[in-house]
């Protein structure tokens, strides 16, 4: 106790130095947990992003993650909806799953032919409301912005498409999408085409068997055309309720959403339905590992089981890991910068105090202090600068984290299109705060250690005789 006394002291001997020491300190851990709290909210507002689109785990075809890209037709589930009924029925899963779904995608052309003009596209086919339910998880606390969809209580042939399709197709004035500009195009009667009369007849065919008419709904219409399971084209005329601006320009481009019933027909025609993939959302990211070997487990005992694989968000979506791994490898340098100065700071500060106070250790050394009682009363000095620079440096970073997320700042992440708050997530990471907190501790008692090695070594006759 003596000594840890003497140590909170001699601290406070020299007012100055200790400040500067503690200065040096304390913008060292706010930086740190400032810009890890950053990283930390970039990691879950991508993962809340993935799963709340594309769910914690997919149900895939084995190799269509690798394949199915350019031929997701090949790759469908037959009977999917036993797979579903499995899903749904296994207890344990049922404690951890929130919403089970299928998907089907499909490549194709879309197509104005009243203005001339087409772009190739990738479409997906979702049950409305079970993707709406998926929009509803927030495990992390960020804001659910997202509402119902476009496609919600929306005729069979309706259809959502991105701003940048609308753009391409010139679509912007007629579905009033903000922030596009149909480019005008000057043509004349011999170059304008029309819709080719195979195409329409295809359409009006295609939407006679779903339900409708060619007027069934009026409005802005597009035609998809792709090719079904059979090799042969087939095509749909489209309602398009609205265009939506995506957060990556490259799906912006080539964004079309459908309901299921439309892309089967579309790719199945009369035949079997089928799916590319069952979309598989839990509760908490944290099961996901758990949920995944059930997952395989319910598969197996299912006919034909052993043909599906079952992927997590971070293989569908290689580029999470990707930004999460640059950022978290910047944190790391930035930490360990950091703590070098940190470091060489608590040093210099144990050097002078151990030049300043030769005599002073002669004395105690004389009257039977051993090296060893010479050493941790600065060691406990450096750990009581270290303890204190903990405490402020994690009140500061939380203050500055509530001044941060509360300043109203947004910035475009890198490959997006919109802006987004900049937030800093420190507080309710206690975690973190501990982790660094302790660091920058033993940082400063380690830093202490060599000159109290070096004050103890000190010949008690020259200590005493210097000046």
């Amino acid at each position: 106790m003596k000594t840890w006394i003497l140590a909170c002291r001699n601290v406070l001997r020299n007012g100055r130095r200790s400040a500067t020491t503690l200065l040096a300190m304390v913008i060292g851990l706010t930086a740190v947990l400032l810009f890890g709290g950053y990283v930390r909210n970039i990691n879950y507002g991508l993962q809340t992003s993935y799963v709340r689109y594309g769910g914690h785990l997919q149900i895939q075809r084995s190799d269509y993650f690798l394949y199915g890209s350019g031929d997701p037709v090949s790759y469908g589930i037959g009977d999917y909806a036993r797979v579903i009924d499995a899903v749904r029925g296994d207890a344990l899963l049922r404690s951890m799953v929130t919403v089970v779904t299928p998907q089907l995608s499909v490549n194709g052309i879309a197509g104005n032919f009243a203005e001339g003009a087409s772009r190739t596209v990738f479409g997906s086919g979702i049950v409305v409301d079970e993707q709406t339910k998926m929009r509803e998880w927030d495990d992390y606390g960020f804001p659910n912005r997202s509402g119902p969809l476009a496609l919600a209580d929306t005729p069979a042939n309706a259809a959502v498409i991105g701003a940048g399709v609308a753009r391409v197709l010139h679509l912007c004035g007629p579905l009033r999408v903000p922030q596009c500009r149909d480019r005008p195009v000057e043509r004349d009667a011999a170059t304008h085409v029309a819709t080719p009369d195979d195409l329409t007849r295809l359409a009006s065919a295609e939407a006679h068997t779903a339900g409708g008419g060619p007027n069934a709904a009026a409005g802005t219409h597009i035609q998809l055309l792709t090719s079904n399971a059979y090799g042969a084209p087939n095509v749909a005329e489209l309602h398009v309720v609205a265009a939506e601006k995506q957060g990556v320009k490259a799906l912006d481009d080539m964004y079309v959403q459908l309901h299921l019933a439309q892309a089967q027909r579309l790719v199945y025609g009369g035949g079997e339905p089928r799916v590319t993939s069952i979309v598989v959302q839990l509760r908490h990211t944290a099961d996901i590992d758990r949920a995944r070997a059930r997952l395989m487990s319910v598969l197996h005992g299912i006919p034909g089981g052993d043909a599906l694989d079952v992927l997590d968000f971070a293989t569908l979506n290689p580029q999470y890991g990707q930004i999460t791994g640059m950022f978290n490898a910047v944190f790391g340098f930035i930490a360990v910068l950091f703590a070098t100065v940190v470091m060489f700071t608590v040093g210099n500060t144990m050097n002078m105090a151990v030049t300043e106070r030769t005599r002073e250790i002669g004395m105690l050394r004389a009257i039977g202090l051993r090296d060893g009682g010479v050493r941790r009363i600065f060691v406990c000095e450096g750990f009581v600068l270290g303890v204190c620079g903990a405490a402020l440096g994690s009140v500061l970073a939380l203050l500055g984290a509530a001044a941060i997320n509360h300043a109203g700042l947004h910035w475009v992440p890198p490959g997006q299109t919109d802006s987004v708050a900049l937030t800093v997530r420190v507080w309710g990471e206690a975690a973190m705060i501990g982790r660094h907190a302790l660091g920058i501790v033993f940082v400063a008692t380690a830093s202490a250690w060599l000159p109290a090695r070096r004050a103890s070594r000190l010949p008690i006759v020259e200590a005493l005789r210097f000046s």
